[in-house]
């Protein structure tokens, strides 16, 4: 008869364990619930163990929420191919797989939290909010420098009603997901056709942005459905 041997784990190779492990804890619980016991023993473990690697709870906390903070930025990232309205649901899609997988801890994230530190969130979130900036610019074809003010606008609002829309469907779920995704894609258009009414520079970029939209695409839906509406 053989006897197993556990593996005696690396130092980093641990710290990437202890911060999955508290990830999966923050998928079900806010972090300020979850404690470094409960980490532990998920970890298999001592308590004292922890805090060999991470030298307090807020560590822990900051390195996980790093994680995911780059997980969600990553959720914003997609080939420059297609048409746009496809690109940004797709976008959409990814962003709430994510927010349905971690629900308690993107809450977190997003809220902040005394147990996390207010100014590591603040900087976390702001990441993500860049990040999804410039994914989106790029998908426009217009460099960060060169950006007209009218679409930072619409972009980062938009950014800001994704994040805030997010959150409150989570409170209790009352919209099927797939629906939101595609009125949050609608939302991006109708916000960029207003920007285009006050703007010469703003129609010329959503016109090239619409040259490629099929008559099934999301934007094409919603036109439709505006027209529907006022008749």
């Amino acid at each position: 008869m053989t006897t197993g041997v556990r593996r005696r784990m690396g130092v980093e190779e641990r710290r990437q364990q202890l911060i999955g492990v508290a990830l999966e804890l923050f998928s079900r619980r806010s972090p300020d619930e979850v404690s470094i016991d409960e980490i532990a023993a998920a970890a298999g473990i001592s308590r004292p163990l922890v805090y060999h690697y991470f030298p307090g709870k807020l560590s822990l906390y900051e390195a996980a929420l790093q994680r995911a903070s780059d997980d969600l930025a990553g959720r914003f990232v997609e080939p420059h191919e297609g048409p746009l309205g496809a690109r940004l649901l797709r976008v959409m899609r990814r962003f709430f797989d994510f927010v349905d997988d971690h629900g308690p801890g993107f809450a977190a994230l997003m809220r902040g939290g005394p147990a996390v530190g207010s100014s590591t969130t603040n900087a976390l979130v702001d990441s993500v909010r860049q990040a999804a900036y410039l994914q989106i610019l790029a998908h426009l074809g217009v460099g960060s420098a060169e950006a007209p003010a009218r679409l930072e606008l619409v972009i980062r609002s938009w950014v800001s009603l994704v994040e805030s829309t997010a959150l409150i469907w989570l409170d209790g779920r009352r919209i099927p997901r797939a629906e939101l995704e595609t009125q949050l894609v609608h939302d991006f258009a109708a916000l960029a056709a207003v920007s285009a009414a006050h703007d010469e520079e703003m129609t010329v970029l959503l016109r090239r942005a619409l040259m490629d939209e099929p008559g099934h695409g999301p934007f094409s839906d919603l036109a439709a459905r505006l027209l529907n509406l006022a008749s």
